[in-house]
């Protein structure tokens, strides 16, 4: 990101700013609307929530007033008009962010699996840029949509701030220096609870002013199996095991916890180019980086980076939706992407029952009381023939019993193939895998 303040700033000084939409006014699209307000070079055109007040919200808590400063929109003529006299546009309609003219990229902050791939889509169809807070989306049809975006000479991109977008910064600065990077990976600061419900964690969803399922798909482990996924598609490393170590330790632990076994310094792992997580060490992210040259282990205990063999390299925060908007800029400004698939489909977030599940049993999906996600390497998933965790939803039913803990296949479910994101899955696995 280096170099984007000045290039911003000259976008700024122009009168030329990067026109941003983003779907989906959550606790991580308002605070993005505020933070881009705060930025020089760009403007958050169009907010979209299916709840509108929730779009006023994000305009209002970021000092803008209704009727002098945004309007409200249920067309795209509407849009276009509002946006033509130079106001802001709160609508529920999620085309108006993707197929709006003067919108130079959309960013989907939904969490939500099928929405991002209709805003994707329809991004790309529209020759907009598109910035995915989503890597629920991206997990599971990513690739197919990094190569659309490609094909329509576009960016598509996950998003700085997030935990996968932080660790690839990591990864690139590090293999771009000739570092052999044994570990990528994040911190995760609760125990995982593979038994929590929108119910048992609504009372801390209320006192942290986030909704139930989101907070669900952080403690049932979902979130970073997801977080994961990407890492492993942008970087090509692949799971050590299924669902990870998920050892526990303190940052200056990591260069021996995430050694191999065979090393003898107390390591967790089988093998390197692996991804992992580590449970206390949040918020952050990691790489284990290693090197074979003695002149440059003994700089590195020059500078106060350990003795080696593995040496780790942290960083301490990652700040959500507020980065986002620099994951924009640099799609826009110099054509290129944060994280992407580059990798391929090299792990999944696959689909594990989280009680007793019946022939019968509807499902409901992500932070949910029925399932909840695995991280798998993409050869495992297919052995098994598990089931994508971004293709289940409420229409999802159950044909076979499945036990609690146990993988879901194709073969114990019908899914709902009336969805964007199914059809995309069929034409990935079809033409890319």
């Amino acid at each position: 990101m280096i170099g984007l303040n000045y290039k911003l700033q000259e976008l700024e000084s122009a009168g030329k700013p990067i026109i941003t939409s983003i779907v989906g006014a959550g606790q991580m699209g308002r605070g993005m609307v505020s933070q881009i307000v705060s930025m020089k070079g760009m403007h958050p055109a169009v907010v979209v929530d299916v709840i509108l007040d929730n779009a006023k919200n994000a305009y209002n808590e970021a000092g803008l007033i209704e009727g002098k400063d945004y309007g409200t929109a249920k067309t795209i003529a509407e849009g276009n008009k509002l946006l033509a006299e130079d106001k802001f546009v709160v609508t529920s309609n999620n085309e108006v962010a993707t197929k709006c003219d003067l919108i130079d990229c959309a960013v989907d902050a939904t969490g939500v699996p099928e929405v991002g791939a209709k805003v994707a889509v329809d991004a790309i169809n529209n020759n907009k840029h598109i910035c995915m807070l989503n890597v629920e989306t991206d997990v599971c049809v990513g690739h197919i949509l990094y190569k659309m975006a490609q094909n329509a000479g576009v960016v598509y991109t996950g998003s700085a701030g997030d935990e996968p977008g932080a660790v690839v910064e990591l990864f690139d600065f590090a293999d771009a220096l000739g570092f052999d990077v044994r570990v990528v990976g994040k911190g995760k600061n609760n125990k995982i609870d593979y038994s929590c419900n929108p119910d048992t964690v609504a009372e801390e969803a209320k006192r942290r002013g986030a909704s139930a399922k989101m907070i669900c798909a952080f403690k049932d482990g979902t979130k970073t199996m997801v977080e994961m996924t990407a890492m492993a598609n942008a970087t090509g490393f692949v799971p050590d095991v299924t669902g990870a170590h998920g050892a526990a330790g303190k940052v200056a632990d990591l260069p021996k916890i995430l050694s191999l076994k065979s090393e003898g310094l107390g390591g967790v792992l089988d093998n390197y180019k692996v991804v992992e997580y580590i449970d206390g060490v949040a918020p952050g992210v990691f790489i284990i980086i290693a090197t074979d040259k003695p002149d440059i282990a003994h700089e590195l205990g020059y500078v106060s980076m350990g003795d080696g063999p593995n040496y780790c390299l942290y960083r301490p925060y990652h700040l959500c939706s507020l980065e986002t908007p620099l994951s924009v800029a640099k799609a826009c400004i110099d054509h290129t992407p944060t994280i992407v698939p580059r990798a391929g489909a090299i792990a999944e977030t696959c689909t594990v029952a989280k009680v007793d599940l019946k022939a019968g049993d509807m499902l409901d999906g992500i932070g949910g009381f029925t399932v909840r996600g695995t991280f798998i390497s993409k050869k495992d998933a297919d052995a098994a023939n598990a089931v994508p965790m971004g293709l289940i939803n409420k229409n999802s039913k159950m044909i076979r019993d499945v036990k609690k803990g146990e993988l879901i296949t194709y073969k114990d479910v019908i899914l709902d193939n009336n969805t964007i994101i199914s059809q995309l899955r069929k034409l990935q696995d079809a033409l890319y895998l």
